[in-house]
This record gives C-alpha cells, structure tokens and sequence, in this order.
C-alpha cells in the first residue's frame, strides 16, 4: 500500500482535515496542479449503519469478545457457504493461528508465494516453520503447477502450502496441492484479497483446511482491521478459537459469570489476537452492503478492461483458473511496448494527482526473507521479471466513471508511444 495516496472519508459535518500526505480536504476533493481532483488509489467506505452500530456496542457497556462476535462468526460463515468461522484481530494472526493449529513438526516447511504480502511470511516464522518461497506465472502473479512442484523438489516434500488468491483472482487450489503432494488438509488460503472470489463454482471459504479473510481499511469489507478463519473442521475451529486468547479455556464472556473470571486453564500456546465485539458490529452492517459494493467493484474493473484495450503495453493479468474475481485490485503490467517505466510511470500519475501502488515487492528482495526463507535453486526468474511490470491502479467504492477515464486517459497519452507524450 501506497500510504501517501490514502485518504480517509470525510463524513457531513466534520471540518477539513489534514491528509496523510499533508495536502488539505476541501468537499470537493484535494486538486492537482492542473485544476483537476486527485484520483486516490484507495478510500475506505465505512457505512452508517456500522457507524450506527459501533456507537450502539460502546454505549453497551460490553466492547471485547462477546455476542456480537458470534453473530458475525455465523452470518460470516454463511455468506462463504463455511461451516464454522472465528473472529480475530488481524488476517496475519488468522494465518498464524491456522498454521499453529495444523500441529505441524517444529520446522516444518510451508511453500507460499513470493509474490505476496510480508505478513503471511512473518506468519509461518511465528508459527515455528519454515517458508519456502515459490516463483509466480508472470501472466497471472501467482504460482502455477510447475513453479509450486519445482519448490516441493528443493525442500525435499513440503509440510504444508499457503496458497493467496491474488488481487482477488481465484487460485487453482486443488491443482497446486496436487503439485506440491499435499492433501487439502495441509492447505491454508490466503483470501485477504479474495471475500467475493469463486474457485469454480465454490465460494472461497472452504475449499482447504482453513481460509483466511483480511478486514483492513482497503478489503472489500473494510471494519479498520481485523481476520476470519473459515472451516469446515470443528475441531480445526475450536483450536483457533481457544488460541486466539491465550490458549485460555474461557473466553471473557464466559468468565464474565459471576465467580467464575478466575475459573479458566491453558492446555496449548496462544496469542492475544481476538476481535472485540465494536469491531464485529461494524462487520455485521459492512456485511449487509457487500453483495452492491461487489457489484460496483466489478462494473468499475469493466470499465478498465475495455478501456485500456487500446493502451498498446498496459496489460491486464491473465486468470490462472475458471470462477468469479473479488476485484479487490486492479494489477496491470506495464510492458516494454508501452516505452516508459513502471517507476517513471508512477512519478507520472502522482504528478497528475492519480495515485498508485505496486503489489508486491517479492519476499526474496527483502533482506530479511532472504536469510529466513528457503529459495530454490536459480531463483525466481518469474516473479523478478515481473515485478518491474506490476501497477496497481484506484480501485474503490468512491471512484466515479470519470475518474476512471481519467486514470485511462493519462495511462494513454504518457506512454512513450503515444502522440501526446
């Protein structure tokens, strides 16, 4: 995340407000230097119904862990068709959580792309095992059968695999288990991006032992922060739930009881990573505008596509597998064709007051990964070639159809090739 492009919501009634970039809020919108409204690459959208409802928990008089987690626990699991969900603070501590409850040996080896986010990285380190870094399609980002095998081979037989659903785009999960031979009880999905994603004709949710959803600001349900496991394993879900507070038998609801706040034991390792009952609320109304805000991110994607057909080396990512987009991103490549750099390009739009971002920098670029995690002989030549490509351009609920054609407009007139550049 580009954090000088974000800017926070402005609600009715408040007074400008500095940015995180320091440039100031006016009601229409900060303006670059050639008059027009800045294009931020992200903007949170939090309802007033979650508005509402944060309020009404506060005034409860009950804020951490309770009744409110649990009805978001339950309408959650059945918006993904899982069986069982548990709430926690962040969607790293949902990996973390998951891999500490496969009950893998200490050590043990978890394959996942180097193409991803550095918290799934520093989950599997936290969780005492060792991540084994594996290369990406370039036309797709994300690993493909062969990339997946080729790092099975260097660790000499993985004990599990994290698999991410890129920018949304459905994973082969079934596929990238069979290269790696795994089971899919040994697979754990990173859907941070992917609430609103289908494998097929499954939702994502519950296609391996445990999937992990991220609530951060710029998700597709954005509460400020927070994760979900989903599972179809009860017993999976119940060694989550207990570890996401200690390792605590008695969560704090239960030891509200009067006489019974002392009356709990720790029989496993835990973390302090539970979601507290102001956060579910705001998930339970967030979730009700879900199904619109999805429709609306996938009518502005289509707006891209057809747009930037005619952007000689803009190119959008290819599908690695059959089902249905989150459009949690908007990733294109930025081809030589297109005759300027991605890094000029950036600079370009940031001129323009159209921000940008880049998902991600690969793990094995960064100094600590390379000393941490294993990478296979001759490298990640897929993801290095990559990486200088990949742009992720605005894609949020507050983001008109102009700005859209804006963003397009720029994308055309400042590669090197086009008549204005």
């Amino acid at each position: 995340m580009t954090v000088d492009r974000m800017r926070p919501r402005e609600q009715p009634g408040e007074h400008a407000r500095p940015a995180l970039s320091g440039v100031s809020h006016q009601r229409a919108g900060p303006r670059n230097r050639a008059g027009e409204q800045d294009v931020p690459f992200a903007v949170t959208r939090i309802s007033p119904e979650a508005r509402s409802a944060a309020t009404r928990v506060l005034a409860s008089g009950w804020v951490t862990t309770g009744y409110e987690t649990q009805l978001f626990e339950q309408e959650f699991a059945a918006h993904v068709d899982a069986e069982h969900a548990v709430a926690v603070s962040s969607c790293t501590a949902a990996l973390e959580l998951s891999l500490r409850a496969l009950g893998l040996p200490p050590g043990g080896k978890v394959l996942l792309p180097t193409m991803t986010f550095c918290g799934a990285a520093h989950a599997v380190l936290h969780a005492g095992l060792q991540p084994v870094l594996v290369d990406v399609d370039p036309r797709t980002a994300m690993p493909d059968p062969d990339t997946v095998a080729r790092a099975s081979r260097a660790c000499a037989c993985p004990d599990a695999m994290m698999v991410l659903h890129y920018a949304g785009a459905p994973a082969p999960v079934a596929e990238l288990a069979e290269a790696a031979q795994l089971p899919l009880t040994h697979v754990i999905e990173d859907a941070a991006h992917a609430l609103g994603t289908s494998v097929g004709e499954r939702s994502v949710g519950s296609l391996s032992r445990g999937t992990c959803f991220s609530f951060h600001a710029t998700t597709n349900l954005p509460i400020g922060d927070g994760g979900m496991v989903t599972t179809d394993d009860p017993s999976f879900a119940e060694r989550i739930r207990r570890a996401r507070l200690h390792g605590m038998s008695a969560d704090a609801a239960r030891r509200n009881r009067p006489g019974d706040s002392w009356r709990y034991t720790v029989e496993a390792a835990g973390l302090k990573a539970n979601m507290t009952d102001v956060q579910a609320a705001v998930g339970r109304a967030q979730l009700r505008h879900l199904d619109a805000w999805q429709r609306r991110r996938h009518a502005l994607a289509e707006h891209y596509a057809q747009s930037l057909e005619v952007v000689p080396g803009i190119e959008p990512l290819e599908a690695a597998t059959p089902g249905q987009h989150a459009c949690h991103l908007y990733v294109v490549r930025v081809s030589e064709e297109y005759g300027t750099s991605r890094d000029e390009l950036i600079e370009l739009l940031a001129e323009r007051g159209i921000g940008t971002s880049v998902h991600f920098i690969p793990l094995h670029r960064m100094p600590y990964f390379r000393s941490t995690a294993t990478i296979p002989p001759g490298g990640l030549p897929g993801a290095d070639a990559l990486f200088h490509q990949l742009l992720s351009l605005p894609l949020h609920l507050d983001l008109t159809d102009r700005a859209v054609d804006r963003v397009c407009e720029e994308l055309a007139r400042q590669g090197a090739g086009s008549p204005a550049a």
